[in-house]
Order: C-alpha cells, then structure tokens, then sequence
C-alpha cells in the first residue's frame, strides 16, 4: 500500500519506507552490474566486429563515448530535478524513467553484431532512463531520513544494490559458464537485468510516498522555463556558499575517477589484460558482494571518524588501485581479481557516504532539485572516462590512461580535505526561494 506523505513528513525514519526506497537501489544495480561486467566486455568482442569504429579501438570508442554521452546529460538533470520539486512529483518520475532505462536495456541485447552506432544510440538512452529516475530516487533521501540517520539509510540503499546486483551477476555467470552458446548467453543475461530492474521498481514504488497534488498545472514550455530559471538561481547561490560549492567541485573530481574505474575496467581487461568475458564477470561479482559489506562497515566507520575523514580514506586505497592496474601484467587473472576485492570494499563507501553528506548540506525543501544538481555532478564526471579514452588513443596504450585516473582521487582528496562539513550543513538555513519558483 502506498505511503501518503504529510506536511510532518511522518514518514521520515519508517522502516518500511526506507526498505521500499533501498528496494530501488536493489532492482537497478542488476542493471549497473551488467554494463560494467558484462555490456563492455560484450560492446568490444561481439559488437566491434572490426579491430576499429571510426579510427578508434574498442577501448578507447567506448571511453569516449560514455564520457560524451553523460555530458550531454548536463542539461537535463538538474531541470528534471527543479520540476519535480515544482510539482511534488518524484514518484511518477521515478516510475517513468525506470521504465524507459529498463526496456532500452532488454533493446540492447537485440542488437545484432557489427552495429556499432544502433547499438551505442540504445546503450545512451538506456544510461539516460537510469540517471533520469535517479535524480528523483536520490531526491527522496532528506525526506525520509533525518541528519542523524541519513549515513545508515544512504548506506542501505547501497548496500542493498550490491546485494542484489550481486545476486543477479551470479546468475548470469551461471547461465554464461554452463551454456554451450556463450555469445546468446551473454544477450539473454543482459535482456534479464532490465527484466530484473522493471520488476523489482515495482516493489518499490509500492513502499514509496505518493505524489502530493500537483501545485498548478502548467505546460511544458512553462515548466522548462522553470526547471532554467531555478537552476540559473541556485547555481548563482552556490557562490554565496562556499564549503558546499568546495564539496561539489572535490566530488565531480574524485567521483570521475570512480566512475572511470567502473565504465572501463571491462574493456581494460579485454583489450589490455587480454582476460575474457567470464572472467570480468567474476571480477565484478567479487566487486558487488564485497561492496555490501564495505558499505555497512565503513558506514559504520564513519559513525566513529566522522563521514568526511571515512571519504579520505577510501580516496587514498582508490590511488593504489589505480597504480596497481597499471603494473598488472597481460592474463594476470589473479591480480585482476585481487584488485576486484579492494575496489569492492572502498566503492559502497565512497558513494554512500559521498551521497549522504550531500544530503545533510541541501535545504530539504528543494532536495529533488539539487539532486538533480549531484546527478549533474555525476555525469560532470563522464570527463574521466573521456579523458581515459583520449589517452588511450593517443598514447595506444590502456596502461597509460588507467594510470592517469590516479590524478583524480589525488586531487579530489587534497580538496576535499579543506571542506569544513559543520559550516556547510549550518548554512541550509541561510537558502531563500522566494525567487526561484518562476
């Protein structure tokens, strides 16, 4: 039964909200594990037919691409999240999009070899339908958590998609190790995981607060207009506030390091370690299951250190991890899977912790806006896939790209340190939007 939300948001901290809400995280992480593992590994031996597309590898076509793509996403997030505030209407656009991202990502697998530009116009809008309804599921977490127990909730959700991310991955291992077609196995695998993520969406909306009425209807003109002059406004304010704009600029750095690791390391594997398909399956299985661990641990680390100390640290590990893949030698499966494990561990923290101080520096009251805002971050950091594939087609080599991620979580790091978290959350009060409702 769906939840009614209240003026008292009586349904910030109820249990069966929360696991409503993480229950999302559960049903698009079959989708998040596919494409790393399984989707880029897939892109470069059945799709690229041919040793290049348009001049360029595999790997160096796919980094570049995924970087370009989530760029042109920039526009649309924030604007999505201001309409949603508008109109109080997070849940039908969550619903909207999850829908969308699920039956481009069945589409993907229908895709037939050799079609290159089909099949990176498909993936595109299947990555839009998931970044779309994000913005509105991140959205719901100030509302229904409070400052002292956004970290654990933030954590859950994450914990809980490594979880079922993971269960869905073992799967499809399964299916991949034990069929005599390994190529229809990897499709039907891919077609399943939006199957997975249509199916489970709906165990959560279910849990979730219904829209409150709309508060005037307009047309889509005028709410355009809305979502720009709103977005104009708060990106205009974010001067006034400095802690929080210094946390936005370190996130966009390290987050593009993290989201480079994610979006490349199928096709590093392939093309530079010369691994195969089942083996970065397993290496991203090791990842999710890790992950759900390394979520509740350093969420619960973070009680003790503070969250932003917890952050640092993963930052230093994510270094070493960079540097690590640049010496691992070709067919090093084992390496490979050792690297898998530490990423696991440190991955759930940084993006749970990383999205719940967020949460506790935002005035609740537009929280779906700028989610859309820490979306748009998000996808500033599809520079660092870009980057990587740009040094990849430069230098020709794989090694001399990954190695450039490390300058990210360098730099991300040194910033980060200089945020002050305490003045960031107190100045929530000092936001005004009388002049941002249009």
């Amino acid at each position: 039964m769906q939840v009614n939300p209240s003026d008292d948001k009586g349904y910030r901290n109820n249990s069966k909200v929360i696991f409503g809400w993480a229950m999302y995280d559960w049903a698009n992480s079959a989708y998040i594990t596919i494409f790393g593992a399984i989707v880029a590994a897939f892109f470069a031996s059945e799709i690229m037919t041919n040793d290049t597309h348009w001049g360029l590898s595999a790997e160096a076509l796919w980094s570049i691409f995924i970087g370009l793509g989530s760029i042109v996403l920039l526009l649309a997030m924030p604007i999505l999240g201001a309409i949603a505030d508008y109109t109080n209407g997070k849940r039908r656009f969550l619903r909207n999009f999850a829908i969308v991202g699920a039956l481009f990502t069945m589409l993907i697998s229908l895709v037939p070899g050799g079609q290159v530009s089909l099949f990176l116009f498909v993936l595109v809008v299947s990555q839009f339908g998931f970044v779309a309804a994000n913005v509105f599921y991140d959205g719901y977490l100030p509302e229904i958590a409070s400052d002292d127990t956004i970290d654990q909730v933030s954590s859950k959700g994450f914990a809980l998609g490594y979880l079922g991310g993971g269960i869905y991955l073992a799967f499809a291992l399964v299916l991949i190790l034990t069929s005599s077609d390994q190529a229809s196995a990897i499709r039907i695998a891919i077609f399943g995981s939006g199957v997975w993520w249509l199916l489970f969406s709906v165990v959560s909306l279910v849990r979730l607060p219904s829209d409150s009425a709309i508060l005037k209807k307009k047309s889509l003109r005028e709410y355009t207009s809305i979502g720009f002059s709103r977005t104009m406004a708060t990106t205009r304010k974010l001067r006034e506030f400095p802690q929080l704009l210094r946390f936005i600029v370190a996130f966009v750095i390290y987050n593009s390091g993290t989201g480079t690791v994610i979006a490349v390391s199928g096709v590093y594997a392939i093309e530079t370690l010369e691994l195969d398909v089942t083996m970065v399956a397993m290496a991203f299985l090791i990842v999710q299951f890790v992950a759900f661990f390394g979520a509740f641990l350093l969420g619960a680390l973070a009680r003790r250190i503070g969250p932003k100390t917890a952050v640092m640290m993963t930052l230093v590990v994510w270094v070493g991890v960079a540097v690590g893949a640049y010496f691992l030698p070709v067919g090093a499966s084992l390496g490979f899977l050792g690297l898998a494990g530490v990423i696991g561990f440190v991955l759930g923290g940084v993006q749970a912790l990383s999205r719940s101080l967020y949460g506790t520096m935002i005035p609740e009251e537009a929280s779906a806006e700028f989610f859309g805002f820490y979306s748009v971050f998000s996808k500033m950091s599809g520079f660092g896939p870009l980057i990587f594939g740009i040094v990849a087609a430069v230098s020709g080599s794989g090694r001399a790209a990954i190695l450039s991620v490390a300058l990210f979580f360098i730099v991300g790091l040194i910033l980060l340190a200089r945020v002050d978290i305490d003045e960031a959350r107190a100045s929530r009060d000092r936001w005004d939007f009388a002049t941002t409702d249009g």
